[in-house]
């Protein structure tokens, strides 16, 4: 049984966030995802689109990912959100401003909205990693959104991992914004969901314990020889193994940096919660890993537009009851943040417009094509930027 929130806690510090926006590099003339990674990087790199995109300089860079398809921005690490959404939308711009120079553009799509193959980026572990798992390697092409969050040591953010499990279906719910796969409406909010939790060690994972139990159980699924590398150790979360961080893996990219922003808030908030509960001596819920699954199964299936497990009742609600639950549970840590009115205001986006699935679908069933959605999702992405819009404005609810 969960111990409900203190809400009469003791303020503390910021906790770091800093996120990673997996991007589709697509060809706006058929809508299909285009392999040309390398030269997008190159053109990154040139004082052409330097000089174009200069608010992006130390606040977000770009990197490969497995496809050549797709592109990584990298923010680095905030404690105000506003600060975060002016990363995010520069990374945005400046991936998008060098994909134009080839005629291309970046598309804020967690799966692609046409079928096709697709190409391995040049890497020694991506061979690796495709000579091992075949098939499940070559389809693998999901963009998704992974937020980072400050942590002090290992032993809170263990003690954060086993708290924000039970959560971690809402987030992805919220953020879903992957309905196409090989060309057609597959039925789920979160595509992406269903084709990742195919890697071996990928969705919801047992409460660890101890820094000593999770690291045990890392170095025992290492020890099977499954794995290409740690790198591998897919969990929905995870200590990071490059920074001072948890790690949460389980959203989609969204469609609207606005929302990318809020999701960020709302993993903080999280975590933040988590935490205060450790100190404040409360246990972990203790639900069981298989029904964690299936309550991650239904957050892929339905995204808002149907029953979300409630952690306050152990039970199927409404999914505005179970939002409502989860924004209850972390309005404490976004109050002291500040973020709660930008939190909220999402949620009520999400509730009155759609998921990014939502709006994918409704694009693609009003002009009826995929190029027609993938144009959509295109002005989505970027439709925040500019100097007549921003990402701090009000949201029209």
């Amino acid at each position: 049984m969960r111990f409900p929130s203190d809400h009469s806690r003791e303020p503390e510090a910021l906790r770091t966030v800093g996120v990673e926006e997996e991007l589709l590099l697509v060809d706006p003339r058929t809508g299909r995802p285009a392999p040309a990674i390398e030269l997008v990087l190159a053109a990154a790199a040139s004082d052409d689109v330097a000089a174009l995109v200069p608010e992006a300089a130390g606040v977000t860079h770009l990197e490969r990912e497995s496809k050549r398809e797709q592109i990584e921005v990298i923010s680095v690490p905030h404690t105000s959100l506003s600060d975060l959404a002016r990363s995010i939308m520069a990374g945005r711009t400046l991936a998008d401003a060098a994909a134009q120079q080839l005629g291309l553009r970046a598309a804020a799509m967690a799966t692609s909205a046409t079928a096709g193959p697709t190409q391995l980026t040049v890497s020694g572990r991506y061979s690796a990693m495709e000579e091992r798992f075949q098939g499940m390697m070559r389809e693998q092409l999901t963009c998704g959104l992974h937020v980072h969050v400050g942590v002090s040591d290992d032993s809170e953010g263990v003690a954060v991992l086993d708290r924000i499990r039970p959560w971690l279906p809402l987030v992805l719910a919220l953020s879903a914004n992957s309905p196409m796969w090989n060309g057609a409406d597959s039925g789920y909010a979160s595509q992406r969901y269903q084709v990742w939790s195919r890697w071996p060690t990928a969705g919801p994972y047992d409460t660890f314990g101890s820094p000593a139990d999770y690291h045990r159980t890392v170095d025992e699924l290492l020890a099977t020889d499954v794995l290409v590398d740690e790198g591998m150790i897919y969990f929905d979360a995870r200590l990071s193994p490059r920074y001072p961080t948890v790690e949460i893996r389980v959203a989609d990219v969204c469609l609207e940096a606005t929302h990318s922003v809020a999701i960020a808030g709302i993993i903080r908030a999280l975590v933040t919660t988590a935490a205060h509960e450790w100190r404040s001596g409360f246990s972990p819920d203790p639900l069981p890993t298989p029904v964690l699954r299936l309550a991650m199964w239904s957050a892929s299936r339905h995204g808002v537009t149907g029953p979300l497990l409630n952690p306050i009742l152990g039970k199927p609600s409404a999914p505005d009851v179970a939002i409502d639950a989860l924004l209850a549970h972390i309005a404490p840590a976004l109050s002291a943040s500040g973020d709660l009115d930008r939190v909220s205001r999402m949620v009520a986006d999400v509730f009155a417009n759609g998921t990014g699935a939502e709006r994918q679908l409704r694009a693609l069933h009003a002009r009826r094509s995929a190029r027609a959605l993938v144009e959509e999702a295109i002005e989505q992405t970027h439709r925040s930027i500019g100097p007549s819009s921003s990402v701090l404005d009000p949201l029209p609810i």
